[in-house]
């Protein structure tokens, strides 16, 4: 089931309009960690994400860092792809592969955890979002414990060329 889906996306990505003039961006994020579950903490989160001139065929690399009030780390690269839906909506799904600490917080596992996830934004006129992220990061089984955890962020992603402007 697991590659029909995949193969399923493949199609309707490869289907959909991509834009091309998006900038690289600086976005940062705030939200509920372990929305499912019982160790609840807030998340804060930062990424780049880079521009057009680093498309990996169609898709767009990004890096990040994560943090929980419960002192929990995640530091990941990965990528994602913009599909719009007109000139104002967006939704990218991302996919990333990280190192994980534990702090206080949730123990998921292992050091190595994976993160799938969805962010759906609004594309205002200078091209700066503000979206809603959801995310599952779990270790894919690798270790004997693999509880997962899923995030509910808000992210604000604003063009990283504005933060040097005059």
């Amino acid at each position: 089931m697991h590659r029909s889906f995949l193969v399923t996306l493949a199609m309707v990505l490869w289907a959909l309009p991509v834009r091309a003039e998006e900038p690289a961006f600086l976005s940062f994020g705030a939200g509920y960690y372990d929305l499912f579950d019982d160790q609840a903490a807030g998340e804060a989160r930062l990424e780049y994400r880079f521009g057009e001139q680093h498309k990996l065929w169609v898709f767009t690399p990004f890096v990040g860092a994560a943090a929980t009030t419960d002192a929990a780390t995640y530091g990941y690269a990965g990528i994602g792809i913009d599909v719009f839906f007109g000139q104002r909506w967006v939704a990218t799904p991302t996919f990333a592969a990280g190192i994980y600490g534990n702090g206080n917080g949730k123990d998921l596992g292992e050091a190595i955890e994976f993160r799938s996830g969805l962010e759906v934004a609004y594309r205002f006129d200078d091209y700066s979002r503000l979206g809603l992220s959801f995310t599952h990061i779990s270790n894919a089984g690798i270790g004997d414990r693999n509880p997962g955890v899923e995030s509910l962020v808000l992210m604000y992603s604003m063009p990283f060329d504005r933060l040097f402007a005059d």
